[in-house]
């Protein structure tokens, strides 16, 4: 189906969800779950991407037991908030950021996340060339987890993101940086760098920068979607940003 395509634009699919709005406030003052659902699951292109991710990351970082929980899941459940819960949505622009918010937080009630380990961001200045490559080949080999989330999820939407520099950087002033970046590198270097960072970034700060980037929030909703401030979302967001961005510095364009 056309609407179920991964649009080039994120904030087309956006756009399509608001277009539900109207349909899915008629169907629940009707009684109609059934046509509600058929409905709605077609708004969930995208919360379903960012639930497998959350999904993998967790599994990665050990936060969930393998084979106990599967993208379905979390979406099942989302059907029924979204039923009994629709009449907290009270227009079009609200609705798309409203299912991520009930999808988060009904990941935060079953995700146990680490405790804040801030050793990665105080010593990301400090990593050499060598540091980071060695990282890179763990993080390939052990970390990564992109077998183990196949294998646990079975889910083709689950993302493989390939993170822009221009999205990355929060300064304009490293256009200098950033050429020399495309001209030795290739995108899939890259992405594979900035996965790996954001992958050892507190899981916060990577949620933020994901639903920013990937799924083309503003700032306002995504502090409504975590239930977080503007300014702890904006900084979050700016850490992550600067982080990417001092790593990409110090292992390609350092002499360290």
């Amino acid at each position: 189906m056309e609407t179920l395509k991964y649009y080039e634009s994120k904030k087309g699919f956006n756009v399509f969800v608001a277009s539900t709005f109207v349909d899915l406030k008629r169907l629940k003052k009707e009684n109609d779950k059934s046509a509600f659902n058929d409905l709605l699951l077609k708004t969930l292109h995208q919360v379903r991407r960012y639930i497998s991710s959350r999904i993998g990351t967790a599994l990665t970082k050990g936060n969930l037991p393998h084979g106990k929980y599967k993208t379905d899941d979390f979406i099942d459940q989302l059907f029924i908030e979204a039923y009994d819960h629709f009449d907290e949505v009270t227009n079009e622009n609200e609705l798309h950021p409203w299912l991520f918010k009930k999808a988060d937080e009904l990941l935060e009630e079953t995700i146990v996340d680490e405790e804040f380990d801030d050793y990665f961001l105080k010593n990301i200045d400090d990593y050499s060339k060598a540091e980071w490559d060695a990282m890179e080949e763990k993080f390939s080999t052990d970390g990564d987890g992109d077998l183990v989330m196949i294998e646990e999820l079975d889910d083709s939407s689950y993302p493989k993101n390939d993170y822009v520099l221009n999205r990355a950087f929060i300064e304009n002033n490293k256009q200098k940086l950033q050429d020399k970046l495309d001209r030795e590198l290739g995108e899939e270097e890259m992405a594979k760098h900035t996965k790996m960072v954001l992958h050892n970034l507190p899981l916060p700060m990577r949620t933020v920068f994901e639903l920013a980037t990937e799924y083309e929030f503003s700032l306002e909703e995504i502090a409504v979607i975590r239930n977080e401030s503007l300014d702890q979302v904006r900084r979050l967001l700016d850490t992550a940003k600067k982080s990417i961005e001092l790593s990409f510095f110090n292992r390609y364009a350092s002499d360290k």
